[in-house]
């Protein structure tokens, strides 16, 4: 669950960012936005492998 809560976190701390990048047009918070959504994709993919490899042992 370590993971989870990992993924909650980052999307937590995101939230500021939506908020500023749809509701106020704020440029930089929308390129912390996106770099927060590589991470968070790059953390998906880290637990689709690992949840894999548990499942084929």
């Amino acid at each position: 669950m370590n993971r989870f809560e990992e993924i909650r976190e980052k999307v937590l701390s995101l939230e500021g960012d939506f908020q500023k990048f749809y509701d106020k047009g704020n440029q930089a918070a929308g390129t912390r936005v996106r770099k927060g959504m590589q991470e968070l994709k790059n953390l998906a993919q880290n637990i689709r492998v690992e949840v894999q490899e548990k499942k084929n042992a």
